[in-house]
């Protein structure tokens, strides 16, 4: 089985070299198949957020190596980064972090003009998108006009905008009740599935994480037994 994500004992280290040095990755080793969707679960400060940020490409590991959809991202420039982040990789935060002054069907097409798709066809994914998550006649509202729930849906649209062969997700519902929280989370695994995504999703919540393939734990910068 082919993986998306191949990490191989990354490290990463704050003030690296320095008496105050906090080792916060200290050998990772973790893969994410083809169309597999994994937990990880962490404990606060356990660095989970380190790792998905390394993952994607918004930070850099001091050490090992990480791979994407079987490229290598080790001697990358900026550039050729955000290249990469743009085209395979889709992330999604706590809170959704949508544009307020663009409605959901524009936060969800902007991402594919920014990568050269033509209007017409980003704003007809975008509504495929909004519609497969139930939040299509909500299309027009902007951010504050929305609850917390459909907020998160579209941010979730967003993320999957461009096509990615990866998402990440950080705690994709920890903003939100125990009922939203649920039902949010299903039409994640709606898109995810439908897509035949690759993912990988922290989250303290273990019901959530049982409903996914397979989970992993992060504990003192390592992958343990879950």
């Amino acid at each position: 089985m082919n993986n998306v994500l191949q990490i191989n004992g990354l490290v990463k280290a704050y003030n690296a070299g320095k008496p105050n040095e906090i080792a916060v990755l200290r050998g990772i080793d973790l893969s994410v198949a083809k169309g597999e969707v994994v937990a990880l679960v962490a404990p606060s400060g356990a660095g989970k957020t380190t790792l998905l940020q390394i993952a994607g490409l918004l930070d850099v590991a001091d050490g090992g190596d990480l791979s994407i959809g079987g490229d290598s991202v080790q001697g990358l420039n900026d550039a050729k980064r955000t290249q990469m982040r743009r085209r395979e990789v889709g992330f999604i935060y706590q809170f959704h972090h949508l544009l307020p002054e663009f409605t959901a069907l524009e936060n969800v097409t902007l991402p594919q003009l920014a990568n050269g798709i033509a209007t017409a066809a980003a704003e007809a994914r975008a509504r495929a998108l909004l519609d497969s998550v139930g939040v299509a006649h909500r299309a027009s509202h902007r951010p504050a006009e929305l609850s917390g729930g459909e907020q998160q849906r579209v941010a979730y649209c967003r993320a999957l905008a461009n096509d990615p062969k990866l998402l990440l997700a950080d705690e994709p519902t920890g903003n939100l009740d125990p009922e939203t929280s649920d039902l949010v989370f299903g039409a994640l695994m709606k898109l995810v599935r439908e897509a035949g995504l690759s993912a990988l999703i922290a989250t303290h919540n273990l019901d959530l994480a049982a409903r996914m393939d397979r989970m992993v734990r992060l504990e003192a910068g390592r992958i343990v037994p879950a």
